[in-house]
């Protein structure tokens, strides 16, 4: 544990660096926290620091610049992260304004997300891990052929053709639908196979249809991360150097860099933060990234993250990115038609 004087020095350098993103020399963390101590004993104090790892030095004389453990000491002491009032009802208008779409809502997520934490925020759509059937649709064509409507939970719409042996009256056809939408709404394929249930040949020929349909939508990879805010990290002091920012375009050219953030394991509820070299992809050990899940555990989740260089402004990005991970759960929750409960 740190002392209470090492602790307001600490901070102090963070603070600074984040804010000037340049090494923080002793005498502006004395003029910066008002210690009424000389000058070598906070530079004994940061001597100490730089020994236990918390801070790094290029050399004896220089400034002070926080290690990855410091920002983790930094983070792990941060409590009752919240936006203001006034930016939560803004956020909630500007939800209201846009279309009710997924696509949408992701593209406003994202926005809000890089403009307020000038960061690249990256987004993933929520997905099931395995699509559940919400009702079925038979809708008759011509002679033997019919099409089957196929809605999935989430609003997810797919269509096949079926050919019957016989022909079949719309009338027939209607009765059919309701009765397998009935025994079988919010099953996944998997269930839907195992189910036992005595089904006509023109029954199972639907059923049969639909379970392949949801079959090639549970195979289907995570689609391209939504990125937006490149340009707000390329601002940065940090990629003022060209090796940087080539290795950063290289990422989000080879889309490693979405990839990268939404494979993050998340194993607890809010905001996960990993700084610098916690992350496990190489590719992104020189950034940190502060991620959440959010939609329906049960139906589908998706992730929305921010990534930015180690000196990152902490409690801004938890704040930001644990209320959007609740609007957008609240969001997928009316897609899905999951009431919340109080």
């Amino acid at each position: 544990m740190l002392s209470v004087r090492e602790e307001v020095i600490l901070n102090s350098i963070i603070h600074q660096y984040v804010s000037k993103a340049a090494p923080v020399s002793s005498a502006s963390i004395i003029e910066d926290c008002g210690l009424d101590v000389c000058s070598a004993t906070v530079r004994n104090d940061v001597v100490q620091l730089e020994q236990r790892g918390y801070i790094i030095r290029p050399h004896h004389a220089a400034g002070s610049v926080p290690s990855d453990r410091a920002y983790r000491y930094y983070v792990e002491s941060l409590e009752s992260l919240e936006l203001p009032m006034a930016e939560r009802f803004l956020i909630s208008h500007l939800f209201h304004q846009v279309e009710q779409e997924m696509d949408e809502w992701l593209r406003l997520t994202a926005s809000l997300v890089s403009r307020r934490l000038h960061n690249v925020a990256v987004i993933s759509a929520p997905r099931a891990t395995a699509c559940k059937l919400h009702r079925l649709e038979i809708v008759a064509i011509k002679d033997t052929l019919a099409l089957a409507v196929i809605i999935l939970r989430g609003a997810k719409v797919k269509q096949q053709l079926v050919t019957f042996d016989k022909a079949i009256p719309q009338a027939e056809l209607t009765t059919i639908s309701n009765k397998l939408s009935q025994s079988y709404e919010g099953m996944t394929r998997r269930g839907i196979r195992r189910k036992k249930q005595e089904l006509s040949a023109e029954e199972k020929k639907i059923m049969d249809c639909a379970t392949k349909v949801m079959e090639a939508e549970d195979e289907k990879e995570q689609g391209d991360a939504y990125l937006e805010g490149l340009h707000f990290l390329l601002e940065q002091p940090e990629f003022i150097h060209g090796e940087k920012t080539q290795r950063l375009m290289e990422l989000v050219e080879q889309k490693r860099l979405g990839k990268a953030i939404s494979s993050v394991e998340i194993t607890e509820e809010g905001a996960q933060v990993l700084i610098g070299s916690e992350n496990q992809d190489e590719a992104i050990k020189n950034y940190s990234v502060v991620v959440s899940r959010y939609g329906l555990a049960d139906e589908a989740v998706g992730t929305i993250g921010v990534i930015g260089p180690t000196r990152m402004n902490y409690p801004q990005a938890i704040a930001a990115i644990n209320y959007l991970s609740l609007v957008m759960s609240r969001l997928v929750s009316e897609l899905y038609g999951v009431k919340e409960t109080s």
